[in-house]
């Protein structure tokens, strides 16, 4: 699932009213969440927190950013929070399924829009910034809303997007992107802030001033105090004591997950308050994180356990908890705290029906749910079986040499599962879409022209949910294949189910693709479309004789 955070500053932090309709532009945008709005009154700002699929955040960016502009003024507009103005920041950040460049070319068109249709001058930060002295923030608003006139006259500042003209009402806009930031903190059995400062010194990239035999801080030719760099790159961190908790600390902001995780720097805080005489207690997370954050540690605490990661996403999640203990201080959600988990893709999803509820709706004159969710579902099993013997073998005596690959098998399975189920709902959206576009109007040549080019998009998109479905079943037989010459043997005959079940949902989704394709206009995708599915299914068979002569040979 593609899905986009971003993060908006508005220049008004008191008249709610005024906040209200910006945020409801947010609101009414498909496809988007609206997960937070934060106002303050003495900055005079407030911060606002959605996510979405790529194309409905940006919309809804844009929405925002327009109302802003229409209800603000920044000639009025006064408060303790540096700006530049009627929205001063709007940063893309990347959750799942996107990468830094795609929040990169997402801040590019957005910022070309607001240049072009709102007369607003853009300037680009942090990842998206095309000049290296506009990557930080604090250049871009030196001199403020106020000195935007004058620093338009400076050909150096000139806006990346829009004309540096000055108007008063608006401002200017930045527009960015950056990674995701976690805020977390290390809890400590001690009031103590001082030792807590201490290990936040040592664990923080910017680290602890350099200091002589003597105890003194060391000072270079420029009298700026020497720096010794902390233990973990993209991590800010402070020692603090919180009254309400009566304990110290470790507030910890990653700005960048991917390259130093919370639970790497959770581990090593309790080997630095060991030394020191302290206990970590447990940890608590401030806001929202993102799912993959939680898996790389649930897979890591699994591994130092010498069990395979190859476990359901509830249960790695699980680990990551318990292991970090953040219900230390109060209770962790996942289903309130992990970002992805607060975007709704699918509104009554089938992966929410029981078994029985599932058959029954199936079995329902309704077309859909119909083959093609059948299909995916029967990759999902494929590869549940498949994780499920490769688990069974970690840890077998007379496996010993395969315990790493069949951890991985175990891994690459769940990953698998989970896209699987994620099409049985996908199917039946795509299918969902076509009978919508049917039921559109046809009065007119534009109502005709419209309602034509729906439904040859519709039509392209239920016949991509099953081509997605064949792809993986290949990837799903090449697993069963390993897990049969790999697996634990006593579990021989659900490798054999693994694969049976894999090329059911390959041949399902053929048929899928193939019913689809004769609606579709597009000549070149239907025959792209068509060769690739064929040679897919010729791939898929040819998987399944090779499984079929492995289980067979063995089970004598």
């Amino acid at each position: 699932m593609k899905l986009v955070e971003c993060v908006p500053n508005f220049s008004e932090g008191r008249d709610l009213e005024k906040i209200k309709s910006i945020t409801k532009e947010i609101e009414s945008t498909p496809n988007v969440s609206l997960l937070d709005v934060d106002p303050g009154d003495s900055t005079n700002r407030t911060v606002v927190t959605f996510i979405g699929t790529p194309e409905g955040a940006k919309e809804a960016a844009f929405k925002a950013i327009k109302k802003a502009a229409e209800v603000l003024d920044m000639s009025q507009h006064t408060g303790a929070h540096s700006r530049i103005g009627a929205t001063d920041v709007c940063p893309f950040v990347p959750v799942s399924g996107v990468t830094m460049d795609d929040c990169i070319e997402m801040a590019h068109e957005l910022a070309e829009r607001v240049a072009r249709e709102l007369d607003i001058p853009v300037y680009l930060y942090e990842e998206a910034a095309q000049k290296p002295e506009r990557r930080n923030l604090a250049n871009i608003r030196t001199g403020e809303y106020e000195g935007l006139s004058e620093k338009f006259q400076n050909p150096e500042w000139a806006p990346d997007y829009g004309q540096p003209v000055f108007n008063p009402k608006t401002g200017a806009t930045n527009i960015g992107a950056r990674e995701f930031l976690i805020a977390y903190n290390i809890n400590l059995n001690t009031n103590d802030r001082k030792l807590a400062q201490h290990i936040a010194l040592n664990l923080r990239e910017k680290g602890r001033a350099k200091r002589d035999e003597s105890g003194n801080i060391m000072r270079d030719k420029g009298g700026k105090a020497i720096k010794v760099p902390g233990k973990f790159k993209e991590v800010k961190a402070v020692g603090w004591y919180i009254d309400d908790y009566g304990i110290a600390q470790i507030s910890i902001n990653f700005t960048n997950y991917q390259i130093s995780p919370p639970h790497l720097v959770f581990d090593e805080t309790i080997k630095e308050a060991e030394q020191i005489g302290l206990r970590v207690t447990g940890s608590e997370l401030v806001g929202l994180i993102p799912k993959e954050a939680m898996l790389l540690a649930g897979r890591h605490y699994i591994k130092k356990q010498g069990k395979s990661p190859g476990i359901p996403e509830e249960e790695l999640i699980k680990a990551a908890v318990l292991s970090l203990g953040l219900n230390d201080i109060t209770p962790f959600d996942p289903q309130k705290k992990i970002i992805e988990y607060q975007f709704k893709e699918v509104d009554n999803s089938l992966l929410d029906l029981n078994l029985r509820e599932f058959a029954n709706e199936l079995s329902m004159d309704s077309p859909a749910p119909g083959g093609g969710s059948i299909a995916a579902l029967c990759g999902a099993m494929s590869a549940s079986l498949s994780s499920m013997v490769s688990n069974l073998t970690v840890g077998k005596k007379g496996y010993e040499d395969v315990q790493e690959k069949v951890k991985d098998l175990a891994m690459e399975a769940q990953v698998l599962k989970d896209d699987f189920l994620r099409d049985i709902d996908l199917d039946t959206l795509a299918f969902n879409k076509v009978m919508d576009a049917f039921k559109m109007k046809k009065k007119n040549d534009e109502q005709k022209e419209k309602r034509t080019q729906a439904i040859e998009n519709a039509t392209k998109e239920a016949t991509l949910v099953p081509y997605h479905v064949l792809e993986n079943c290949i990837t799903a037989l090449k697993i069963a294949k390993d897990v049969a010459t790999h697996g634990n043997k006593n579990s021989l005959s659900d490798a054999g189910v693994a694969a049976l079940t894999a090329e059911a949902g390959a041949l399902g989704a053929f048929y899928n693709v193939k019913i689809n394709l004769p609606d579709i206009e597009d000549e070149k995708f239907k025959s792209d479309t068509e060769k690739q599915a064929s040679d897919l299914l010729n791939k898929a068979q040819q998987l399944g004789a090779e499984i079929k002569d492995i289980i067979l040979s063995e089970l004598k």
